[in-house]
């Protein structure tokens, strides 16, 4: 198989991962491959289901979050996170996503968000900390867990998530 993304270091960020050719939206850029090891939430854990973390095999912690993401997941048939352009993306672009495109809270990043977009939050937070607007522009390409949690009477989401 052609590699479609590669890591490199970016100008300010550190290592990120990059586009090797083009795609449109809707194609997938990395197929989430999941490490079968349980583990409790942690800084580079994904959110698998409503109350199951886990870690992702390869590139997939490699993707930079991004305020204003040119990608987003998809769930694929074993659980893990595929990547997902939302917009078209050049060769040489660097692929990236909304941290809380996976995760319902977010709390182990707490310095400031580095993604220098012009709608930068400023903190990298979770989907519960995200306004209606742009979970709205992320249909389609976000975890369908935090659609789920997000329906859920609110007392027992702070007592599955706490």
């Amino acid at each position: 198989m052609t590699a479609m993304v590669e890591e490199r270091t970016t100008p300010d960020r550190g290592q990120g991962i990059f586009a090797v050719k083009s795609f449109k939206r809707g194609d997938i850029l990395h197929v989430g491959v999941l490490d079968t090891n349980a583990i409790k939430n942690h800084s580079h854990a994904s959110q698998l289901s409503k109350t199951r973390f886990g870690f992702h095999k390869g590139l997939s912690s490699k993707f930079n979050h991004s305020c204003d993401p040119n990608c987003g997941i998809i769930i694929n048939q074993s659980g893990g996170h595929n990547i997902v352009a939302m917009r078209a993306i050049c060769d040489a672009d660097e692929a990236t996503y909304d941290y809380a495109m996976r995760n319902y809270r977010i709390e182990h990043f707490p310095g400031p968000c580095s993604c220098g977009t012009a709608n930068c939050r400023g903190m990298i937070t979770g989907w519960k900390d995200l306004p209606q607007q742009r979970k709205d522009d992320y249909a389609g390409f976000v975890a369908p867990y935090l659609i789920e949690i997000d329906a859920e009477p609110s007392h027992l989401i702070a007592q599955a998530h706490s």
